[in-house]
């Protein structure tokens, strides 16, 4: 008994050339060390792709791995994750399927307000699977899920989803692991993590599909089931390199950047340039980005990403020394002093709606809409 758990592929994710190469090449890895390895099929526990509606060279890539897996004689089974789920239900999921590549489990019935899983058959397997959804949708469904009897049977459980054991603090909705069906295997994703307890674990993606994760797992992963042993498969075809700089004068922050850089080994990896700190002098666009990007690449640099999100700009007066008080609030406070009014009040509950985020898929003239509704219900009209 010996199959291949994967899933979070997140293919066509990434935006910059090189990593969405390497992404690909990570899901290739995948392949053919299945194929090696002769598992006997491979499940995809959601997100194959980055969205349901993949790019055409994407697609191409994909169909040419799925056919590598088809001529090996390995069936897949897959669900939908919530990045490749549809609310129409049509996905490039389907054509994969009608290609003869894939085999989609996610068969079901509603019956007296329960969701009776289908198994889908494979020599002495029976194989469950309920999709991810946006928005978490799919948590209030999973616990209503029943299976169908297969007696007899090796029986496993797809799901994309969050299970309360693995999220920790986390404030995300989660399934409670210890209400679902009991099974030999339950094959997890949408949680980018490395993680087993008893019979469940979660794949891991293929590849880290943002620049956090790519500093923290420092590459992608997948599952191989042996005869009640699980093997975590590490894939990391290129090493990254983070360097956290602290800056204050921005005027002469290009060259402590290079010589800093100066001092690292870059051939052939990935650079993750990060910068902290309060600006005392200059402004960020006095950093030259495209001379110390031109610098790495004569060091040979693969792919150079970088980010300032934590490298502010805000006027001495906004910072207390010894409060501790945040800044939002600072500046709210400095601002009912040069303009008081009885409105003032409506500003941290203004602040509050105008962080609403767009849901995933959520068209902007419903998010306009949405959001101009709760500050019609702050101001009241």
């Amino acid at each position: 008994m010996k199959f291949a758990h994967m899933g979070d592929c997140h293919l066509g994710g990434w935006r910059q050339p090189e990593l969405s190469e390497l992404n690909f090449r990570s899901f290739q890895y995948a392949v053919d060390k299945c194929i090696r390895e002769k598992v006997e099929f491979i499940l995809i526990s959601g997100d194959l792709f980055d969205s349901a509606y993949p790019i055409i060279d994407t697609l191409k890539d994909t169909f040419r791995e799925f056919r590598k897996i088809k001529d090996a004689g390995i069936p897949v089974f897959l669900i939908a994750g919530s990045h490749d789920f549809s609310a129409s239900g049509k996905t490039f999921l389907d054509v994969l399927e009608k290609a003869g590549f894939c085999k989609n489990v996610s068969a079901f019935e509603e019956k007296e307000g329960k969701i009776i899983l289908q198994p889908t058959l494979y020599k002495n397997f029976a194989i469950f699977g309920y999709p991810g959804k946006k928005s978490s949708l799919e948590v209030e469904d999973i616990a209503k899920i029943k299976l169908h009897d297969a007696p007899g049977l090796f029986r496993i459980l797809m799901l994309h989803t969050a299970i309360r054991g693995a999220i920790g603090s986390l404030p995300i909705k989660s399934v409670d692991e210890s209400l679902l069906p009991k099974v030999d295997y339950i094959a997890l994703s949408h949680l980018h993590i490395r993680y087993k307890k008893d019979n469940l674990a979660y794949s891991g993606p293929i590849f880290p599909n943002n620049l956090p994760e790519l500093e923290e797992l420092q590459g992608g992963c997948f599952q191989i089931y042996e005869n009640g042993k699980l093997t975590r498969e590490e894939i990391k075809l290129k090493k990254i390199v983070s360097l956290d700089l602290e800056i204050t004068n921005t005027l002469d922050a290009t060259e402590q950047i290079i010589l800093a850089l100066d001092k690292e080994d870059l051939r052939d990896r990935v650079l993750i340039l990060k910068l902290h700190g309060i600006i005392e002098s200059g402004k960020i666009s006095d950093i030259d980005f495209n001379k110390i990007e031109e610098f790495v690449k004569k060091k040979g640099v693969y792919s150079f990403l970088k980010s300032t999100t934590k490298l502010l700009t805000q006027e001495s007066e906004f910072f207390l020394e010894s409060t501790g008080e945040a800044l939002e609030s600072q500046i709210i406070k400095n601002y009912e002093q040069k303009n008081p009014s009885k409105f003032n009040e409506l500003i941290p509950l203004m602040i509050k709606s105008l962080q609403i985020e767009k849901q995933e898929d959520e068209k902007s003239v419903s998010f306009e809409d949405r959001l101009l509704s709760e500050i019609k219900k702050i101001i009241q009209i």
